[in-house]
């Protein structure tokens, strides 16, 4: 699918905001010229994407129902309800269920900007539902069914309601070399390697989103 970039919906950081911030005791991120050093951004893209995130997050950080709001906004022809779930899941933070400007910040410099194998490990992350470093058919199925609901009527040809099973049948078996019944981080990057199109796909992944 194409990600959609959201740098345009991030107007500019100005000084009065983190004094404001600090006025309501809302979380401060660090200056622009931090993270900047710290990531594969400029200050001024920071600056854009940090107003629009305080614009939806006034306190500085973004749980998951906020972040559904944010995301839906992306894709009106489908539901994106499910799958912004699911991407939520691979950047909160794991303790409180919340994620600040920085964890935000971060993930996004390496899915947008990073290396191929930081690119792998998040699509990995995204599909490892659970978390415990494998990706079963239940987990695979019920993120392409996600990722079938976001591109809705977008879709060309249509999504036929049986196309997310058909999908995964096809090639999890195939990715699933030793046969166990769980796709791995190596058997994951061996299958995207034999791909010229995937691999494109990841050096050209704009975000998260």
């Amino acid at each position: 699918m194409k990600f959609h970039r959201l740098v345009v919906f991030f107007p500019s950081l100005l000084d009065e905001d983190v004094e404001e911030a600090m006025a309501w005791g809302r979380y401060r991120p660090e200056p622009p010229a931090t993270l900047a050093s710290t990531t594969r951004f400029t200050q001024h893209e920071i600056k854009l994407m940090y107003r629009g995130f305080k614009q939806e997050c006034p306190t500085g950080v973004v749980d998951e129902e906020a972040f559904k709001n944010i995301f839906c906004q992306f894709f009106p022809l489908g539901d994106a309800t499910q799958y912004a779930h699911f991407v939520f899941n691979t950047i909160k933070h794991k303790q409180r269920g919340k994620l600040n400007f920085e964890e935000f910040l971060d993930i996004l410099s390496r899915v947008a900007r990073g290396s191929r194998q930081e690119k792998l490990s998040w699509v990995f992350a995204l599909y490892d539902v659970d978390g415990d470093g494998r990706i079963s058919r239940g987990e695979m199925l019920a993120v392409v069914r996600a990722v079938y609901e976001l591109v809705g009527r977008a879709a060309v040809p249509p999504v036929q309601k049986t196309s997310a099973e058909t999908h995964v049948d096809r090639i999890f078996h195939l990715m699933d070399t030793n046969a166990d019944g769980a796709v791995t981080p190596e058997e994951l990057a061996r299958w995207c390697c034999r791909d010229p199109a995937l691999l494109s796909s990841l050096d050209t992944l704009d975000t998260i989103l």
